[in-house]
C-alpha cells in the first residue's frame, strides 16, 4: 500500500559554506586610540567625582570655628 504514503523527494545539495574573514588584529592603532580615549573619560569623571568628596579618613576637613552655637549646648 504505497499509494497512500508517497515517497519522499530527494534532498537538495547543501551548497559549500564560504570561508570566513580573516578576524581584525587586537592591537592595532585604532584600538589604541579608543582605549586612550576611554581612559581619559573615566580620568576625567573620576576627578570631577572626588572632587566633592568633603570627607577623609580622619573626618570632616572644615574648621569647628565656622558652626553657630546653639542654645542647648553651649
Amino acid at each position: 500500500m504505497s499509494f497512500l504514503m508517497p515517497k519522499m523527494p530527494a534532498m537538495p545539495a547543501i551548497p559549500a559554506p564560504q570561508p570566513l574573514p580573516a578576524p581584525p588584529k587586537y592591537d592595532d592603532a585604532d584600538r589604541a586610540a579608543e582605549t586612550a580615549a576611554k581612559q581619559a573619560k573615566l580620568r576625567a569623571a573620576r576627578v570631577g567625582r572626588s572632587a566633592t568628596i568633603l570627607t577623609s579618613a580622619q573626618g570632616l576637613e572644615d574648621d569647628e570655628t565656622s558652626t553657630k552655637k546653639t542654645l542647648l549646648g553651649g
